[in-house]
């Protein structure tokens, strides 16, 4: 049984009864007009039939090369029209998400399973970095991203808030006096390097004093902080909206409820314009919305069972001063 024509050959055809040359077929399709004739030949012998004819320079087709065109056009039509169907609903149920690494961890990352049960069939992609995302190079549909907000160029949706606060693990605190000024002053403070709030701009702010050469550990992500803090070597200025889970637990408590929490928005939702018809971003960022809702709910409860008072700023104040 002779084997039949592969599609590749079908496909030189169509092209060529189109375009009514081997020339243009062969720009078309990127190759040399001699593979395009190797390919009209086999396909001539394998079918036993004359499909073009030399009417001067051009080629016309014959009856049985008409059939064929009409046959073969039909379908290469619908095996484009098939992948791009495909395409489209792959797109539909694919989000790349990128996120700050700390946000990522630890408050993202244990709820993402909620959006996984809820979409099983979507694709998700989510890239963990500091760096903004560059959306005319990058294949991104979304970027988290920490900061005081008023990104240019991009719609911007917040988030999330930071509430920040001293915190220190139950086993740190018992090893301070019991006087609440002096904590601070005789605590090694840990400070997070690319936290909006840090131990020097609080403790101006809240007119704390501490010693010139005071103990101090710089670590370089929050998530690196707030571990040194449970481990107990030290109090942490860090925000419950990476620590909640701990300080529900009692793993992390507040060093004193005489301070304020420092609450202001620190988390936003950043994407171009055209990035926001895509129904994947809208129910991510729904979705999202949602979980925040959930989880101010859960601060609310910390607030009131530890006796804590939040005092809402402005973080570019912060920064200006800092």
């Amino acid at each position: 049984m002779a084997r039949p024509p592969s599609l590749n050959a079908y496909l030189h055809f169509e092209c060529v009864a189109r375009r009514g040359s081997l020339s243009r077929a062969a720009d078309e399709l990127s190759v040399s007009p001699s593979a395009v004739s190797q390919q009209i030949r086999q396909l001539e012998e394998q079918m036993g039939v004359k499909l073009f004819r030399r009417q001067g320079r051009a080629l016309r087709l014959t009856l049985e090369g008409e059939q064929l065109f009409q046959a073969s056009s039909a379908a290469i039509r619908m095996l484009r029209d098939a992948q791009a169907h495909l395409g489209q609903n792959r797109d539909a149920r694919r989000l790349n998400l990128r996120v700050t690494p700390s946000f990522g961890v630890r408050w993202l990352g244990p709820r993402l399973s909620g959006f996984v049960q809820r979409y099983p069939d979507w694709d998700l992609r989510v890239d963990a970095a500091p760096d903004p995302t560059d959306f005319d190079r990058e294949i991104m549909d979304l970027d988290i991203r920490y900061g005081p907000g008023g990104w240019r160029g991009f719609p911007e949706r917040a988030v999330l808030d930071d509430c920040v606060l001293p915190l220190c693990s139950p086993a740190y605190l018992e090893q301070l006096p019991d006087d609440p000024a002096r904590r601070l002053q005789d605590a090694r403070l840990i400070d997070s390097a690319r936290a909006l709030c840090q131990w020097d701009v609080w403790l101006w702010r809240m007119g704390v004093e501490t010693p010139a050469n005071r103990k101090s550990i710089l670590m370089d992500r929050s998530s690196m902080a707030l571990q040194l803090a449970l481990d107990g070597v030290g109090i942490c200025l860090e925000s419950l909206a990476l620590c909640a889970g701990e300080v529900e637990a009692g793993r992390l408590v507040p060093v004193t409820p005489q301070l304020p929490v420092v609450r202001f928005p620190a988390y936003w939702a950043l994407c171009p314009e055209r990035n926001l018809s895509r129904r994947a971003v809208r129910l991510f960022l729904d979705w999202l919305e949602g979980e925040a809702a959930a989880h101010d709910a859960g601060l609310a409860r910390i607030v009131s069972d530890h006796g804590l008072r939040v005092e809402s700023i402005a973080a570019a104040d912060w920064l200006v001063q800092g």
